[in-house]
């Protein structure tokens, strides 16, 4: 059964992880070096902190704006969300542990109408057009800006002994093991009581560093840091470590709730710099580093499997005098180390320096890269230089499944069956069966609708023959006084992007 093999699985792994403007230059995806075409993640980020635009918006209007938003991201080849769900210790969601957003609703704690859930509208909206929702949290910020009013039930109040003040932010103090165990009950509440199809966070560990400010966590070292045996020239290995039990724990925690729930990361672009790493294996870059100022050892959580993605964000231009596109993607392709790796663009940098062909060339030769994702969505949906329309008629001009998880499950589910098209009060119509579970990741969530012409080679390898992507068991035929023939497949794809050897085929004529 599979709940016995999955049960020893998360056992195993959990004492496992417990232990330790552009020009349109037509770059045409079937004839591109590197990776297959089907497989590409595409992803774009939604950003709430800081935005004003929500807490004016009804529920009405708020579900308009959203269907015009994924229609529009839909259309550009977009097929995962990333959405801020807790940009300040507080939720764009209905949580029993952590207040409604200010960002949201205009004052921290305040309900929207109806106790409207944002995030629950968007994960159905999402999957309606088989994309993913992601839900992106900010670990250790409590507040950006200390002028803020925090809600009479923000944890802040009952435990401020656990924050520190930082360049006016508040934050929770990573040192202290008792805010791990509160983060991590705040994914746990939210892996169990959504269907999202990942946890996502971004660079924010310890803060950005401000100049000459050296972050206040003298008392938690001393109580903590000491105790374990860190000399005051280790604090930065123990901050180091602060961070490293916190993503292993996260990962321990959404592999207890769901095991197919990802966990990714989308790190600041530059790991270390070549000149301050002693093998020299650093990139040939002068920037803030990941390890060496924020805290985050991102290589040691890939190779240890703690995450599930990798995502830095290499915001620069090609040819950068301090951090380079084409020398930072070829540094994390080296050290892809076995799991997924996309890229995080710039788009506004980006259009700006008119190098979108150039990007999307250089990532698809990159060999360990299965994608991107946009930052911020907003400059699909205005378009900026054209944007969307490249992506749209060139770089996502047919349509791409996620790359499959194999380090979570690599079997094939089961084809579909019972294959039928007829006549219907909706219109001549492809339908099937396929056996589903909301609590068995194995079986089929989505389908793939492929087409070919009379005569035509079946290769389900070929992108341009993918005419629907649905978690419908239906697909409306294009009928045309039946005289044309052709050959629908229909294939399955569990959770973990695994899709079915063969499908199931039916000759029509429409």
């Amino acid at each position: 059964m599979y709940l016995n093999r999955l049960q020893k699985i998360v056992v195993l792994l959990s004492f496992l992880l417990f232990i330790t403007g552009c020009k349109t230059t037509q770059v045409t995806i079937p004839g591109m070096p590197g990776r297959d075409a089907k497989h590409e993640f595409r992803g774009a980020w939604i950003q709430t902190a800081y935005q004003g635009e929500y807490q004016t918006m009804s529920p009405e209007i708020l579900k308009k704006d959203f269907i015009r938003k994924l229609d529009h991201l839909q259309a550009c080849g977009i097929n995962a969300l990333i959405f801020q769900v807790r940009p300040e210790a507080d939720a764009f969601y209905y949580s029993e542990i952590e207040p409604w957003s200010r960002f949201y609703t205009g004052e921290q704690g305040k309900a929207p109408e109806g106790n409207f859930d944002l995030m629950q509208f968007l994960i159905e909206e999402c999957h309606k057009r088989a994309m993913e929702f992601h839900a992106w949290l900010n670990p250790y910020r409590v507040c950006t800006n200390l002028n803020a009013k925090l809600a009479d039930n923000h944890i802040y109040h009952a435990n401020p002994g656990r924050c520190v003040i930082y360049n006016n932010q508040l934050l929770f103090d990573p040192g202290i093991p008792q805010n791990r165990e509160f983060i991590c009950s705040v994914v746990r509440d939210i892996v169990l009581r959504y269907d999202v199809d990942a946890i996502h966070m971004d660079d924010y560990f310890y803060p950005y560093p401000a100049a000459q400010a050296p972050f206040p966590d003298e008392e938690s070292f001393r109580r903590y840091g000491l105790a374990k045996g860190y000399a005051e020239s280790g604090r930065d290995d123990w901050r180091r470590e602060n961070v490293n039990q916190l993503i292993r724990e996260l990962k321990r925690t959404i592999l207890l709730t769901k095991p197919w729930v990802r966990f990714g990361i989308s790190p600041f672009g530059i790991y270390r710099n070549k000149k301050s790493t002693p093998d020299q294996s650093g990139s040939e870059t002068n920037g803030l580093q990941n390890y060496d100022d924020l805290y985050a050892d991102i290589l040691l959580w890939v190779r240890e499997g703690w995450i599930d993605y990798n995502m830095p964000q290499i915001y620069w231009e090609i040819g950068h005098p301090a951090a380079d596109y084409q020398t930072l993607i070829g540094w994390w392709n080296q050290y892809a180390a076995g799991r997924p790796l996309y890229i995080g663009q710039d788009v506004a940098r980006t259009m700006k320096a008119d190098q979108l062909a150039e990007k999307m060339a250089l990532e698809k030769q990159a060999s360990r890269v299965e994608g991107h994702c946009f930052w911020p969505a907003n400059e699909l949906l205005w378009n900026n230089k054209g944007v969307s329309d490249s992506l749209r008629t060139n770089y996502h001009r047919y349509p791409a499944l996620i790359p499959p998880y194999t380090h979570l499950h690599d079997k094939k589910p089961k084809d579909v069956s019972r294959l039928k098209s007829e006549w219907t009060p909706e219109g001549y119509l492809l339908h099937w069966e396929a056996k589903q579970s909301r609590t068995n990741p194995e079986l089929a969530v989505y389908f793939v609708v492929y087409r070919f012409g009379a005569g035509e080679t079946v290769n389900l390898n070929d992108p341009s023959k993918i005419v629907a992507v649905t978690r419908e068991k239906k697909y409306l035929l294009p009928y045309n006084r039946g005289e044309e023939k052709y050959t629908y497949i229909i294939t399955a794809v569990d959770r973990f992007h695994n899709e079915s050897i063969k499908g199931k085929r039916k000759k029509v004529k429409l």
